[in-house]
């Protein structure tokens, strides 16, 4: 489906409920019906792919209300695709579905929406996944459950001290399995340590999200584990369904030009907009 360059984004006002308000305004409900109809005879599932990079509490990870309000507006649909809140965590010693737990995801999500269920992608059986014009790999092994997904990622704005910034795409790296991509690292990711711009390029041609639900309302202002936050806050909510374009609007918000951020700029006309997306402001 075509890619719209709109970036939709509202200020926050520490009402959940403005979560909901900016996904209809992003026209998310639209965009799920058009992927429901168009993948008739297949199974329909809507991902969520928060980031749970580690056991650090937000704004390192996301939080687990904002993914509640996300998944309250979609239970509200009423369409007929399984929920799934998904990640693969990078952090040794810790189970994603452990993280699940110590983060409130399993409390808040569980009791309110008991249909929704969890997956660890760091243990979900793969597939491969061929690339046309891969800057680094010409496949990548990825988990069988993303493959015709509606994929909804949704990081936390972060500055990032090897890709600049971790944000819609960059996020993605969670579903990389620890058995593919942990190559001589303490990281379960570690492979991606290496030529990380390119990395995350080919990973988001094999496995684009169809929509970035991005949490601003904080913003770790020079490193993504760690260091100081965003002094103000960002205080922002930001949508749409153009992941490049989402994410160029995000590292304007750290300082950061999307032309100094090699992933966006190789992305740029390839998998979304940079360089001409339309901001599109809530009241």
């Amino acid at each position: 489906m075509p890619l719209d360059g709109k970036v939709f984004f509202t200020e926050f006002n520490h009402d959940p409920s403005e979560v909901r308000q900016l996904l209809e305004a992003a026209g998310l409900a639209d965009r799920l019906s058009r992927y429901v109809q168009s993948s008739i005879g297949k199974p329909h599932r809507i991902i969520i792919k928060p980031n749970l990079v580690n056991a650090s509490p937000p704004p390192i990870t996301t939080p687990a209300w904002i993914v509640a309000e996300l998944v309250g507006f979609l239970v509200g649909l009423s369409i007929p695709a399984e929920i799934i809140v998904a990640d693969g965590t990078g952090e040794p010693g810790h189970s994603t579905l452990h993280l699940f737990g110590l983060h409130g995801y399993l409390e808040l999500i569980g009791r309110d929406y008991p249909e929704v269920t969890f997956s660890d992608l760091n243990e979900e059986p793969t597939c491969w996944v061929p690339l046309q014009n891969g800057r680094r790999w010409q496949g990548l092994q990825l988990p069988e459950i993303m493959m015709d997904s509606f994929i909804i990622s949704l990081p936390v704005l972060k500055a990032h001290t090897l890709a600049k910034v971790t944000l819609g795409m960059k996020n993605m790296i969670g579903v990389c399995p620890p058995e593919h991509y942990q190559q001589g690292g303490y990281w379960k990711k570690s492979v991606f340590h290496q030529d990380v711009h390119s990395a995350i390029f080919d990973l988001n041609m094999g496995c684009p999200p169809d929509f970035v639900l991005l949490d601003a309302t904080v913003g770790m202002a020079e490193a993504h584990l760690g260091g100081p936050e965003c002094d103000p806050p960002v205080n922002l909510l930001v949508a749409g369904h153009d992941p490049v374009a989402v994410d160029a609007f995000g590292a304007g918000l750290l300082g950061i030009p999307w032309q100094d951020v090699g992933h966006i700029r190789m992305a740029e006309g390839v998998l979304g907009s940079a360089s001409s997306f339309q901001e599109i402001r809530i009241d």
